[in-house]
Order: C-alpha cells, then sequence, then structure tokens
C-alpha cells in the first residue's frame, strides 16, 4: 500500500470508506470530459472522492490539472476503482516504478497482468516515465531490462520467462483530448451518422485519402464481398490505379468474387451487368478459386495472364500490398489466403505500423478484428448499410471509429468522383 493509501476510520462524513488513494488527471480534462468520467467511474465503483486542487485553463489550449483523493471501503474495492480510472489517464500521486513479473507459461500472462487499451500508454521504470510501443488494445506490456524499452504483446506471443508488467502501479494513459480529436471528422458529433449530410463526409474521406497520397501517411482499405456483389469493383480498381490506397485487408470471399467477376462476370453466379442468374453461375466461383490454385498465386496468374482486371489484379499491377485472411466456411480457398488466424493477426500487426486512415466498407468481422489492431491515433471511417457494424467497433474499443450508413456503392461512387476533383483542382 502505497504512502497516500491509510486508514480513515475517523472520518466523520463517510465513515465506511477507510480506504484512500490520491490522483492527478492532467491535460484538456474538462472540455474533453476526462474529469467528469474519472469522477463517475469513481462512484460508479462505490466509491466517493474529494477534489484536493484543481486548476482550470483559461485558453483553449491551457491544459488544466485537478488533484483527487479517491476512498473506498476496501483496498480490493479501491484497487478496482483505480484501475478503472487509469485507463482515463488517473495516475496515483505517491508514484512508483511498475511491477514486473517473468511469464511462467508460454502462451499465458502472470495472474493480475496490467491489460493495456489502445490508446498511447507509458511505464515507469528506475523512475522514469517509458512509452510503450506498438499500442494495441487487449494486450499485455513486456520490457526489455538492457534496453529500457517496452512493448505490447498479444497473448499468444508470450513466451516462459518473459518479463510482463502486474498491475496499474507504474502505468499511466493518455486519453485523446479535444486537441487532438479535433481532425477532418471532428464535424461528426456522434459515431454512427445516419442523416448527416453524407457529402460533407465524403469530401473529409477524399481529403485524408489525398494528403495521404501525397505522403503524409497511408491508406488501409479493410474490404468485404459486398464490394463486389453491388458492381462497386471497379470504383475501388480506380482508387487503386489513382494511388489512393496503400493497403487492402480482406478475405476470401472479396478476393473471389472479383476473381469470379474478372474471369466469368458474375457474383455468387449473378451477372453484374445484367442483375440476372448466369446458367450454372453457381460454380462459377469455384472455378475462379481453381483456375488461380492452378496458376499457383494471385501473382503468378497476373504475370501469366489468367488474371487480367479486377481488384486484385490492380493490388498487384500497383504494388498494393494485401493481406487476405481465411475463415471457416472459405470455398478452396484462394492460395494467397493465410488460414491460421493467430498468423492472420500477426501479419496484420507487422503491416498497420505505417497506416494513418482506414477506411472499412462493408464487413463486420474484418472490421472489428482489424479496429482491435489499431491505436486510438489512427483516423478510422466505417461504412455500412448496416448500423449494428459500427457500434459493435465502439463497443468493443475502437472509439475512434466514425461510421456512415449507406449503400456501398453510392458512396464510391461520390468517393472517386471527389478525388478525382482533388486531382483536377491540384493540377
Amino acid at each position: 500500500m502505497s504512502a497516500k493509501r491509510k486508514s480513515d476510520a475517523n472520518s466523520a462524513t463517510e465513515p465506511a470508506h477507510n480506504s484512500i488513494e490520491e490522483v492527478e488527471v492532467r491535460g484538456h480534462i474538462i472540455d474533453s470530459l476526462i474529469l467528469p468520467k474519472v469522477l463517475d467511474c469513481i462512484t460508479a465503483g462505490g466509491g466517493s472522492f474529494h477534489i484536493n486542487n484543481v486548476t482550470i485553463g483559461h485558453d483553449r489550449t491551457d491544459p488544466s490539472y485537478a488533484a483527487i483523493e479517491v476512498r473506498a471501503a476496501s483496498d480490493s474495492e479501491l484497487e478496482e476503482i483505480l484501475a478503472q480510472i487509469a485507463d482515463h489517464g488517473a495516475v496515483p500521486t505517491a508514484g512508483g516504478d511498475c511491477r514486473l513479473v517473468e511469464a511462467d507459461i508460454t502462451g499465458t500472462f502472470p495472474e493480475g497482468f496490467y491489460s493495456t487499451t489502445n490508446q498511447r500508454t507509458e511505464i515507469r521504470l528506475d523512475e522514469k516515465w517509458l512509452p510503450i510501443a506498438d499500442q494495441e488494445m487487449d494486450c499485455g506490456v513486456t520490457v526489455d531490462l538492457k534496453s529500457s524499452t517496452a512493448r505490447c504483446v498479444p497473448m499468444s506471443d508470450v513466451k516462459k520467462g518473459l518479463p510482463i508488467v502486474v498491475g496499474h502501479l507504474g502505468t499511466r494513459v493518455f486519453p485523446l483530448e479535444r486537441v487532438e480529436q479535433d481532425h477532418a471528422f471532428a464535424f461528426m458529433n456522434s459515431a454512427v451518422s445516419t442523416e448527416k449530410p453524407k457529402g460533407v463526409v465524403i469530401r473529409q474521406i477524399a481529403k485524408q485519402m489525398f494528403e495521404n497520397r501525397a505522403g503524409k501517411g497511408k491508406t488501409l482499405l479493410v474490404g468485404g464481398p459486398a464490394i463486389v456483389h453491388t458492381g462497386s469493383g471497379a470504383l475501388i480498381c480506380e482508387l487503386l490505379r489513382g494511388g489512393y490506397v496503400h493497403k487492402l485487408f480482406a478475405g476470401n470471399a472479396l478476393a473471389t468474387h472479383d476473381i469470379e467477376q474478372s474471369l466469368f462476370g458474375t457474383s455468387l453466379g449473378v451477372n453484374i451487368q445484367e442483375g440476372s442468374l448466369a446458367d450454372a453461375g453457381h460454380e462459377h466461383h469455384l472455378r475462379a478459386i481453381n483456375r488461380i490454385r492452378r496458376a499457383g498465386s494471385i501473382l503468378a496468374a497476373v504475370d501469366s495472364g489468367v488474371l487480367t482486371s479486377g481488384i486484385m489484379y490492380e493490388c498487384v499491377k500497383n504494388k498494393v500490398e494485401f493481406q487476405l485472411a481465411g475463415s471457416i466456411r472459405d470455398d478452396g480457398p484462394l492460395p494467397d489466403v493465410v488460414t491460421d488466424a493467430l498468423e492472420n493477426q500477426r501479419l496484420m500487426r507487422a503491416s498497420i505500423h505505417d497506416v494513418t486512415f482506414c477506411l472499412m466498407v462493408a464487413t463486420t468481422l474484418h472490421s472489428i478484428a482489424v479496429g482491435n489492431l489499431l491505436p486510438a491515433w489512427v483516423k478510422v471511417v466505417c461504412i455500412d448499410i448496416n448500423p449494428s457494424t459500427v457500434i459493435k467497433l465502439s463497443d468493443r474499443g475502437s472509439f475512434q471509429t466514425i461510421g456512415l450508413v449507406t449503400d456501398v456503392e453510392p458512396f464510391l461512387r461520390a468517393l472517386v468522383a471527389e478525388v478525382q476533383r482533388l486531382e483536377a483542382a491540384a493540377s
């Protein structure tokens, strides 16, 4: 128990709250609602608080500060409250280095390990605060004592003997504040947009992608097979040829139906141009997979002239990196599809380090999977006809996600037109 935590049985106002710890929060804690969130977590956890000191910034750029005495009925209840408010940037004023425990079993954390969020985090080691690299939610933190560095580590990558941070002591989180959130999508106050002017949203997305093409960042597209089913594949091809997409994450389905459309003019056996069922069209996706497997890979199919158009063709031709993840329901799958789920996570983690903007289009599970890997400072826009997709993303911690509820094809058509307008204006 730290020096700040003590028994206070003589308190006249709250005799039951005998365990006490003073914490502090700094930054834009008022306008970013960080302070109200901290206080709400304290009372929701059964505790009480007393604000010992508070300094409010006068200008928009001025930070604020609050020192808060947190009270609880027991040490265990206090620990739970401190763990909750730590995610909002509340740090005990008593300080102290983080506690390290070696992993005793490969593939598991020690009991009580520190569970990360997707927000910028630091740990204290040898009385110095160190940034945590590879920030990702739902991981642990390991420390290299020789180099005095720390990084997030997923549970599946833990090796026996690896030092792991345990508990919240010596950790601090930097929540996204108003100033940081004042980016191109700040005009959208709610996560899910069903009625806001879509033209405004699309212009902001196009501007972000246009800036990334100029070298200010990397754009990741997470796509589902509905892109092909709705006849939107050609629009994605326009973005790929124009250099607006740097990476593509998808499943076997998008690639399969894209190749099916290229080889047979159908998607799920439906003629894309006419909307009619093709004769024996139900076989087309399997025949498309088989043809690529005979070629050896998507790259080999492009090089040999088997595949001459479509999203995957443009990825190869324009050197756009793609990761195709398998699922239990896949046919084939295509030879480029990675069927090991943990290996897919490792490949995606390695690929997202330079991503600054992520556009998720018409895929629920893939969007959630990628959202779990992205740090909070990566801007995310989710496009889907189903509002529950973006709601699920937010519920699982990807709170930086902005959702636009709309059909895929009209959105992509408008997006392509907008980036072309920006090109014309720039030239």
